[in-house]
């Protein structure tokens, strides 16, 4: 067998640990794999109705569920109070909460504020509502602050559903009031800011001052001179 030199041996091995080196180079130039895609709907998401439609015909109704599920009403024949008692009437309150609780996700899909031509009560000196172009524009200036009212009313919606599953009365009452504070926060923010304190203050002054005019013995009101 033919003998290989010793400094033969030294060139192949210098030899092989360039090629090892430049191959580790090469590969490591490749560009990473790109993560996978994220999944996507199976269709696009597109709106039908404005926003004040979908509150009139679909949240505004669902939340009556949780609404009416406990109240106190004063009657002539006293007071009485609604709680739910029976299967069926946390059951209504559960679709009510559900609904609620998805269909305040369907605020995110931008849409129009208001149907064609309905303009809200934008118009006249004593105008306290918004209309749809001003409510768009504080939309698209600050999104955050709409994203927290959806989340807000979702996060209601979620208690409540909580709450349905241990039929706990007393903190569906809590519940209640949270909703109507979520609700009436949106509004005044976006809906009917005009109608801050002063607005109520000016309100009130001319209930009283229309109570104290005199009224002739026909029951007309006297116009003060």
């Amino acid at each position: 067998m033919q003998q290989i030199s010793t400094a033969r041996l030294v060139l192949i091995c210098a030899g092989l640990y360039v090629i090892a080196v430049l191959t580790s180079t090469c590969s490591s130039s490749k560009p990473a794999p790109a993560p996978p895609h994220a999944p996507e709907l199976w269709g696009d998401m597109k709106p039908v109705v404005s926003v004040k439609e979908l509150m009139r015909d679909m949240l505004d109704p669902i939340a009556d569920n949780i609404f009416d599920a406990v109240k106190i009403v004063q009657t002539e024949q006293g007071t009485v109070e609604t709680v739910p008692k029976t299967d069926e009437d946390w059951e209504k309150i559960r679709i009510g909460a559900v609904t609620l609780a998805e269909g305040a996700y369907l605020l995110k899909i931008p849409r129009p504020f208001a149907p064609p031509g309905d303009l809200n009560n934008s118009t006249g000196p004593d105008a306290v509502e918004l209309a749809p172009a001003q409510i768009t524009a504080k939309v698209e200036k600050d999104p955050v602050e709409w994203n927290a009212r959806i989340e807000a009313l979702r996060n209601v919606g979620l208690e409540v559903l909580d709450i349905v599953k241990r039929k706990d009365v007393n903190e569906l009452w809590d519940a209640s009031e949270n909703l109507d504070k979520a609700c009436e926060n949106c509004h005044r923010s976006y809906w009917y800011p005009g109608e801050d304190d002063s607005f109520y203050q000016k309100l009130s002054r001319r209930l009283q001052e229309h109570r104290e005019q005199p009224s002739h013995s026909d029951g007309t009101v006297k116009s003060p001179k």
